[in-house]
């Protein structure tokens, strides 16, 4: 079947392919355990991995039962996910699973951290237990890496859901998605005066005056640069992994023509 949607992100290690996780997806649910905290970086990152998807976000923060300040985590998650829902869900006590079910009655791949409870997730919306699951260490509320393999799961609803790997690394293989995980930064960035500016000290830099008046935060704005110096790094290695594989295909091909019978290349 043709791909109208697909994740993919960068292969571990110093290797500049992309992996893919799920294709033909309707949304991609960023799981995140509330009981772990929430790392506001790490989720932008998983944003713009949704993102580029061509697939539609969706944040769910579990074991809402198990914390005093859900609505309070709730409202940061929504600050650095601009039209991205955010949902809290408990398996435990059903909150929020009538929204998620609603949420989920096409095609969707759940990606996060191991131990945020996404095999958990995917029991309770099929109605069975069809993975296996297991308890986040006390120390560090790490998960164990229950999920070591894809998984395509009929919902009862009509549904499918994939259920994957707990990720380690999330390194984004395109950086399309960067646009509109960090939307409002694109948009005070066609408001400087200058439209090559670099954010540093040009005059009128709009960047630099919502950094100064604190409607951009520091950490977001390092956070995009840093994700933004990555995905030029990725870039650039595949375009010359590409140009590469190009030249060793013409060189076969040229070593193809010029060494057979008659070719413009043979001895006479």
């Amino acid at each position: 079947m043709p791909r109208w949607t697909a994740i993919v992100r960068k292969s571990s290690g110093k290797r500049s392919e992309g992996q893919l996780l799920a294709s033909n997806i309707d949304t991609v649910l960023i799981v995140v355990s509330l009981t772990a905290g929430l790392d506001l970086s790490r989720m932008e990152r998983f944003l713009a991995l949704a993102w580029e998807s061509g697939a539609e976000p969706l944040v769910v923060l579990t074991k809402a039962d198990l914390v005093d300040n859900a609505e309070a985590v709730r409202s940061d998650a929504e600050a650095i996910a601009p039209g991205v829902n955010v949902l809290l869900v408990s398996a435990r006590t059903g909150e929020g699973l009538d929204v998620l079910r609603a949420c989920t009655s096409g095609s969707t791949a759940l990606i996060g951290q191991s131990g945020a409870g996404k095999s958990t997730l995917t029991n309770t919306l099929a109605g069975r237990k069809i993975l296996a699951v297991q308890e986040t260490r006390a120390s560090d509320d790490k998960g164990r890496h229950t999920t070591t393999a894809r998984e395509l799961i009929p919902l009862p609803g009509g549904g499918v859901m994939i259920d994957t790997p707990g990720l380690r690394g999330v390194g984004l293989f395109g950086g399309e998605g960067l646009t509109y995980a960090f939307s409002e930064i694109e948009s005070l960035a066609t408001q400087c005066r200058f439209h090559d500016c670099r954010h540093i000290s040009e005059p009128d830099c709009a960047v630099l005056a919502a950094l100064e008046d604190g409607s951009l935060s520091e950490r977001r704005w390092a956070n995009y640069v840093k994700l933004q110096k990555e995905s030029a790094w990725i870039a650039s290695r595949t375009d010359a992994r590409l140009r590469a594989e190009r030249l060793k295909e013409w060189k076969a091909i040229y070593q193809n023509v010029t060494h057979r019978p008659g070719g413009p290349g043979r001895r006479r």
